[in-house]
């Protein structure tokens, strides 16, 4: 005869021991954490593609997730590298050049300053920015700041090539198998989890969502309106075109100001030195071209709203940045998405319990 609490003592050492080693786990996998998000990240986004394989070699999952994983390396992973070197490249350039004084942040601040009408010169000295002196090094400190620190990283990915060669090598291995049996894992996934399989299902599907929304509608949007400033920046003879079109790439996905903070200071400047017609044709590009290619790409490639309002996307995009690195700009909406879709399910369940 079985002991009064003894199953519930059982079950609940049982959930103990699952907590427990489930922490573990995490524990393990921690380092290489980035890879797998990747990993993951890239099976859902092309698992189109593997269909395609898939329909096309009928009973060779194998060679289809074979052929899939050789389209990610080729038309991912290598611009990515190039890219990622000569960015690199640009940056360390202009830290060079910046410890031996032949770039000068002071004498722009001064053309620019003394290109704007003395109504407004007057206007800003009157409101305590006439201390030029202290601006133009702050500037200067700030550009020699920010190029630093991704002079900084590049030395620390390249410090540890073997790191680097390693998680890449897992990131890859990963996503081969989260290609191949991708749904099959979901499915058990989804059998595990300790919700009713309803909510599972649609916390599911808004994650899938969620993802594929951030990655079109933001990482998508973002590298072409940086290629187009890169392409305009080149146009009009500015130097360093591939950093600043990096630059304006991530600053994409601030809403309401986007790749504007990069390319209005930039036809400031050109037009402030009398390059008038080079400064035009920023702005033409900056307000024709990249600014409304947000309003244009962005239904095509999303299609459907995530539900997540501009504000929270911001404030949770710069949380992850700053916590998870280039991970970040996933993670981030995503932990908000969820939330919401969480608390939304929970207010169902609640008005569906008060009409019952």
């Amino acid at each position: 005869m079985e002991q009064p609490g003894k199953g519930s003592i059982e079950e609940g050492g049982f959930l103990l021991f699952l907590a427990l080693v489930t922490l573990a786990l995490l524990v393990i996998v921690l380092p290489f954490f980035q890879p797998l998000l990747w990993a993951a990240l890239a099976a859902i986004m092309f698992q189109p593609l593997l269909r395609w394989f898939l329909a096309r070699l009928p009973g060779r999952d194998t060679l289809a997730t074979l052929l899939t994983l050789g389209v990610i390396f080729v038309a991912v992973i290598l611009p990515t590298f190039w890219i990622g070197s000569a960015v690199v490249d640009e940056a360390a350039g202009l830290v060079v050049a910046f410890q031996e004084g032949r770039i000068d942040v002071s004498m722009w601040f001064d053309q620019v300053f003394a290109a704007l009408p003395a109504n407004i010169q007057a206007s800003l000295e009157a409101s305590g920015w006439g201390n030029l002196g202290a601006l133009q090094q702050r500037a200067q400190e700030f550009a020699q700041a920010s190029l630093g620190l991704i002079a900084q990283q590049a030395l620390a990915i390249g410090g540890s090539v073997f790191g680097f060669v390693l998680a890449l090598a897992i990131g890859l291995y990963v996503t081969f198998f989260l290609l191949r049996d991708g749904r099959a894992i979901g499915e058990s996934v989804l059998d595990a989890l300790p919700f009713e399989r309803g909510i599972a299902d649609r916390l599911a599907a808004r994650f899938l969502g969620i993802v594929r929304a951030t990655i079109k509608g933001s990482v998508v949007v973002g590298l072409v309106q940086g290629a187009l400033g890169a392409i305009t920046f080149s146009i009009v003879g500015i130097p360093s075109v591939l950093l600043l079109g990096v630059i304006m790439a991530i600053a994409s996905l601030l809403p309401a100001v986007g790749p504007a903070i990069v390319w209005v200071p930039a036809a400031i400047y050109l037009l402030a030195t009398g390059a008038i017609w080079q400064g035009i044709v920023v702005i033409v590009s900056g307000v024709a071209l990249i600014g409304m290619i947000d309003n244009v790409l962005r239904p095509i490639l999303v299609g459907r709203d995530t539900g997540i309002p501009d504000w929270l996307i911001l404030v949770t995009t710069l949380g992850g940045i700053a916590l998870f690195g280039l991970s970040g700009i996933v993670i981030g909406p995503l932990v908000a998405g969820l939330f919401l879709a969480g608390w939304g399910i929970l207010s169902e369940q609640r008005a569906q319990a008060a009409a019952a």
